[in-house]
């Protein structure tokens, strides 16, 4: 996998993350996820990659800065992330993920959080080897 090239998100590879994200849901995406991908890759301060193998992406990560919260300081959150199928568990992930954390480590960022579905237990085994652990906050949803 040494010709993996990790690179800033364009919006021309909309379409790309969509088919990765569909064949990981097994279902289309609704075009709400194309348009907001799309807004990722112009937004200046989301830090977004992909993982391009021979000119064909195979991976992307969406993050982004929050610079206020409720009790918490400027901090990144890792949105969303998927790896083709047929090239999961080579560590691409992995490298998207170690890609952003250089960048909010030199931009002064020194938190990142993410959320992830409690039934989830590849993403939070995955999350887990990264070194993320539980953290102060609690996830609250309303029903509408």
């Amino acid at each position: 996998m040494e010709n993996i090239r990790i690179r800033e998100l364009e919006a021309s590879d909309t379409d790309d993350i969509a088919d990765i994200y569909a064949s990981i849901v097994r279902k289309p995406v609704d075009p709400d996820f194309k348009a907001l991908i799309e807004k990722h890759a112009r937004t200046e301060n989301d830090i977004c990659y992909v993982a391009e193998l021979d000119g064909r992406v195979i991976g992307f990560m969406i993050s982004y800065i929050l610079t206020f919260g409720f009790g918490i300081e400027k901090s990144a959150w890792i949105a969303t992330l998927g790896v083709d199928p047929e090239f999961m568990g080579q560590g691409i992930g992995d490298r998207l993920a170690r890609e952003i954390f250089k960048l909010y480590k030199r931009m002064g960022i020194s938190r990142v959080y993410t959320s992830v579905r409690w039934d989830s237990t590849d993403l939070l085994s995955f999350f887990k080897t990264l070194g993320f652990d539980r953290s102060k906050f609690i996830n609250l949803k309303k029903e509408l």
